[in-house]
């Protein structure tokens, strides 16, 4: 009994010392308040960034350079908070959603996407979040608003000089002639779809409906822009242009299978299909362009419809990648001139820093 005694007692003493030494204080950022940076908060941020780059480890010069990112990423935002700036949780939340709706193509609330993952994984939201980025939602919220609100001041100390980056005509035209072979239409088709949605026990309405629009769309009593302004008072249905390219993607997209798609490029302009139905709707279209595939130019527009020509994409993605390399180098030369002994106190370096370092 009392060796049982003596092992639990050393166990609990070691389970101590390990807390004590997560608890080790590396730096404190105090341009604003004072924030520590304890060895667990390190040992955090690395286990996410090693979840989110696939890889089991970091070496010492690597943990020490994310120690750095996190001691400019808390100076940053002692510097926007002391210049009143502030992110709410409402922007933290359109954010986050806005980033996983583009994961699965569609507008998603919060518990749908809870609602997806439990079902393709069997995870809650939490775990599955914990395995992905190694944070739970809360946190991996707390981590966007920081985030959210340093890039807000980067932007606002830099923002006449981030005016004037943009690409020169040089750059646009040698950028499409290294690229020319990706600026092409596929074959395309303009189709009106209409869309009266199924209703429980009203399915025998939604077909009427759909019946009604299509008679009266072919008696030209309808035409596609009074479909499209009737929207607005007439919430039972839905309508609108869609372009269509003859890919075996865009086939799977529409849920039909190529053959069909097949078929549908076959029609003449002006054809309209009869009423079919789906598993939640009643739907017809009309075929109401065509476009064959062609080469692109720098003066076409990159789609049917638009105004955007293949210059004015060129020119706007490369004006992006321009700002965030110029952005890179902003945050590289506010977080130098903000890391000063005034504003950073750190608790520990060489050989001290590296033994701790050494995991």
């Amino acid at each position: 009994m009392k060796r049982l005694a003596f092992g639990l007692a050393l166990f609990l003493a070691t389970a101590v010392l390990f807390a004590q030494n997560d608890l080790q204080a590396l730096a404190v950022v105090k341009l604003n308040k004072s924030e520590t940076i304890t060895l667990k908060q390190l040992k955090n941020r690395v286990e996410m960034y090693q979840k989110q780059n696939g890889v089991s480890s970091f070496t010492v010069d690597q943990k020490k350079d994310i120690l750095n990112a996190l001691i400019d990423e808390k100076l940053v935002v002692q510097a926007a908070q002391k210049a009143g700036m502030q992110i709410t949780d409402s922007q933290v939340n359109q954010y986050f959603l806005q980033s996983v709706s583009q994961q699965f193509g569609q507008q998603v609330t919060e518990a749908q996407f809870a609602d997806i993952v439990k079902q393709q994984t069997g995870m809650s939201l939490d775990d599955f979040m914990k395995q992905q980025v190694g944070m739970n939602v809360a946190d991996y919220k707390s981590y966007l608003k920081n985030q959210l609100l340093a890039h807000q001041y980067v932007l606002s100390q830099k923002q006449n000089e981030i005016k004037t980056v943009a690409p020169t005509d040089e750059e646009i035209r040698s950028f499409f002639e290294l690229n020319k072979a990706s600026f092409v239409w596929n074959d395309m088709i303009k189709i009106f779809l209409v869309m009266v949605p199924k209703n429980g026990k009203a399915n025998e309405a939604a077909k009427k409906k759909a019946d009604s629009m299509l008679a009266d769309l072919k008696a030209k009593k309808l035409n596609y822009d009074k479909i499209k302004a009737n929207m607005e008072s007439d919430k039972t249905y839905q309508g609108g242009d869609l372009i269509v390219s003859k890919t075996a993607q865009h086939a799977q997209q529409l849920g039909i299978s190529y053959q069909e798609l097949m078929e549908l490029f076959g029609r003449d302009i002006g054809y309209i299909s009869n009423v079919t139905e789906t598993g939640d709707n009643f739907q017809f279209y009309a075929v109401r362009q065509k476009y064959a595939a062609k080469m692109l130019g720098l003066s076409d527009v990159v789609q049917p419809d638009t105004t955007i020509t293949v210059y004015d994409y060129i020119k706007s993605n490369l004006t992006q990648q321009k700002q965030s390399q110029f952005l890179i180098t902003a945050v590289q030369d506010i977080t130098k001139s903000l890391d000063t002994a005034q504003n950073v106190d750190r608790k520990k370096t060489g050989d001290a820093l590296d033994k701790l370092l050494n995991w």
